[in-house]
């Protein structure tokens, strides 16, 4: 009896040792691979992209790009800005700061500053020059971004070793993923121009590789060719007739319908500038973006590098011919060839395994309102000199003066503090007056005080999302938002659509990571855009942007 338990201990331990030496073997290759970080992460924002663009062009995408992405890594299938407003600008910023307008301070594209008592622009900055041309198309830099990025980050963690480049047409969509401490930022200087150009924030010249990919003229290839349908127009299923109602032509055509004839469009609609409002534009990004890792030697030393795209022309495609239209349509056939281009260049250069990369967008957008009302939708236009009218009349009916407002932009009115000081009336019971008053006017949908978001705590719903892209400092006394599928009057004539609000409409977001340390899969899980940050962070195992108030999504890291 007894050599027989002694046999069964003898057993019972060497299985226990067995297993424990197997449990820390597995827990040593879990360290192991948890520290071995991508040689490179490419962040890609898709300009105005919204979610369904992935599900609903899915049939016509190759195999390599998008469709890549969504069935080899991670797709987060109800990711949405968790703010408002909505624009390019703040959009890029909350990606890479991990934060919303509130503590970033990006609160606009433009926004009225009370202080200079003038429109400012987000990354405006006449301390510096433009690198690369005669323009002032260079005077920028980051100086209104009050956080770090997660590029930021990563640089300081790396004692400002590794590399941080950023690349989109647009000047903002560039120099704010970037961050504070990029090598370089670079965006395309249109006109007459024609070239990529830096500021000297950055630099005191442009690098030789950015110098000769400049003297190859790719702009002019693509502009002198028309814009035609990368396949049979008659395929194009999943968007409405191409002669409608509802976009907005290029100046010197008389129908918004292809084909598009750039090479006698350019002089009319200002020469280089031409390319952002083509897939082209994207095309060139790519061809950009292909030779910055290639000039730059991204992934190639031990530190990791940092890569920012941004494609610029769908926004610009969405604003003039709206989300159901041919035209978008083939800019995202056009946009997925890009991508499998991009991802095949990663691949040779850095290698499969070596980079991470995530995509998502800076804000979706809605249907053009004229589109919706003709399927008898709720929709409409709101016509912003009647609502700057009413409230004028507004304070001179209750306080005698029609001058108390001193600037109505991005759904925030700024109040006269100087002449409200002088006829020595109470500027919150001001604010609360319009409140009441703003919320009976036609398409306006919600109203709230500054007052009001300082001292209250909204959990959800639109006062929620306002409540986080309110700004104390920089935002107006009182903010409105619109009705659903209303936007400004501007785009009634003109045609085409907008963005800014807190609907699905603008908030649904694609979000797909892939690559080094992310899993295969999907989700319908909730996320805010805000968590991008803190999820490429712990990937990296660095610390999080210092304004960030987003988590890690843990599901999407192995």
């Amino acid at each position: 009896m007894k050599k027989t338990f002694l046999l069964i201990l003898s057993i019972v331990l060497i299985v226990n040792c067995k297993s424990q030496n197997t449990n820390q073997s597995l827990i040593n290759n879990t360290e192991i691979t948890s520290v071995t970080k991508p040689k490179l992460v490419v962040g890609i924002v898709v300009d105005q992209m919204r979610y369904d663009y992935l599900t609903r062009f899915y049939d016509k995408y190759s195999e390599g790009g998008f469709k890549r992405l969504m069935n080899n890594g991670y797709n987060l299938k109800n990711t949405h800005y968790n703010y408002i407003p909505t624009f390019t600008a703040p959009g890029h910023a909350s990606i890479y700061t991990g934060t919303t307008p509130e503590n970033h301070g990006i609160i606009g594209n433009n926004w009225y500053d009370k202080f200079a008592k003038k429109s400012i622009y987000c990354v405006d900055d006449e301390n510096y020059i433009t690198i690369g041309s005669n323009s002032n198309e260079g005077k920028k830099s980051p100086k209104r971004l009050l956080t770090t990025t997660v590029t930021d980050q990563l640089h300081i963690a790396q004692n400002m070793s590794g590399k941080t480049i950023g690349i989109g047409i647009k000047d903002r969509s560039s120099v704010l993923p970037a961050g504070h401490t990029a090598n370089g930022a670079y965006w395309f200087d249109g006109k007459n121009v024609g070239k990529w150009v830096s500021s000297s924030y950055y630099m005191t010249s442009l690098p030789k590789w950015v110098n000769e990919f400049n003297n190859t003229n790719k702009a002019d290839t693509y502009l002198n060719q028309p814009w035609i349908t990368l396949y049979n127009i008659s395929t194009y299923t999943e968007s409405i007739e191409d002669k409608n109602n509802y976009e907005g032509p290029l100046k010197g055509e008389k129908y918004a319908t292809f084909p598009h004839d750039l090479p006698s469009l350019r002089e009319k609609n200002g020469n280089y500038d031409l390319i952002k409002s083509t897939p082209f534009g994207n095309t060139l990004t790519t061809d950009f973006a292909i030779s910055a890792i290639k000039g730059e030697k991204l992934g190639k030393s031990q530190f990791t590098d940092f890569l920012t795209i941004s494609y610029s022309s769908t926004d610009y495609v969405g604003h003039r011919y709206g989300v159901e239209s041919k035209e978008i349509e083939d800019t995202y056939i056009r946009l997925d060839k890009d991508l499998e281009r991009l991802l095949l260049t990663l691949d040779k250069e850095i290698g499969n395994e070596n980079y991470t990369l995530f995509l998502t967008a800076d804000h979706a957008a809605t249907q053009v309102p004229k589109y919706l009302t003709d399927l008898k939708i709720p929709s409409g236009y709101l016509n912003n000199q009647s609502l700057n009218e009413y409230l004028n009349n507004v304070t001179l009916d209750y306080f005698g003066s029609n001058g108390l407002i001193e600037n109505i932009s991005n759904s925030n009115i700024f109040l006269n503090t100087e002449k409200i000081r002088s006829l020595n009336l109470d500027k919150n019971k001001i604010s609360e007056t319009i409140v009441d008053e703003l919320i009976n006017f036609k398409d306006i949908h919600k109203t709230v005080s500054a007052k009001t978001l300082q001292t209250s705590n909204f959990k959800d719903g639109l006062l929620s999302l306002l409540q986080k892209g309110y700004n104390q400092k920089f935002s107006g006394d009182v903010l409105f938002t619109k009705s659903p599928s209303v936007i400004s009057d501007y785009y009634e004539e003109k045609g085409g659509t907008t963005h800014g609000s807190g609907y699905s409409y603008d908030t649904h977001v694609p979000l797909l990571f892939y690559g080094n340390g992310i899993k295969k899969g999907n989700s319908n899980n909730y996320y805010p855009i805000v968590d991008i940050a803190p999820t490429i962070s712990a990937l990296l195992n660095i610390e999080f942007p210092n304004g960030s108030t987003g988590t890690v999504i843990v599901e999407v890291l192995k």
